[in-house]
């Protein structure tokens, strides 16, 4: 998958990333992102298929999803799919995993949950 840089939705407050996070029912995602059926995180304007059954986000090299934000541990989550559900896991993070405002060491995710991994904000998409 894609490295993600400079990206606009890094922010210095986690809490913040409900506001900042796109909301409501529309399944294509961001405004004008057309997504065929599947699982997707999105971030600035990207959408990022998890079609794995394990998906390793972090800044480093080894990573299948590369957030390069300074604040992104090189290991920072692991998400799992099994059938119609996707967990996420820390993955021993410096700055935390935070879904939809509370950290976590790991939860079960649904469409719309935000997602922050240091000062990045992804949201969860089933289309």
């Amino acid at each position: 998958m894609s490295a993600l840089a400079g990206n606009p939705h890094a922010l210095d407050d986690p809490t913040a990333a409900l506001e900042a996070a796109p909301h409501g029912d529309d399944h294509r995602g961001e405004p004008g992102l057309r997504l065929d059926s599947g699982r997707y995180l999105l971030c600035a304007g990207e959408a990022f298929a998890l079609t794995a059954e394990v998906t390793h986000v972090g800044r480093g090299m080894a990573a299948d999803l590369r957030l390069d934000d300074h604040t992104v541990s090189a290991r920072h989550a692991i998400l799992v799919a099994r059938a119609d559900r996707l967990r996420i896991l820390d993955d021993r993070s410096t700055n935390g995993t935070v879904v939809n405002g509370r950290r976590i060491d790991e939860a079960e995710l649904h469409d719309g949950d935000v997602v922050v991994l240091g000062r990045v904000v992804l949201t969860y998409r089933v289309v």
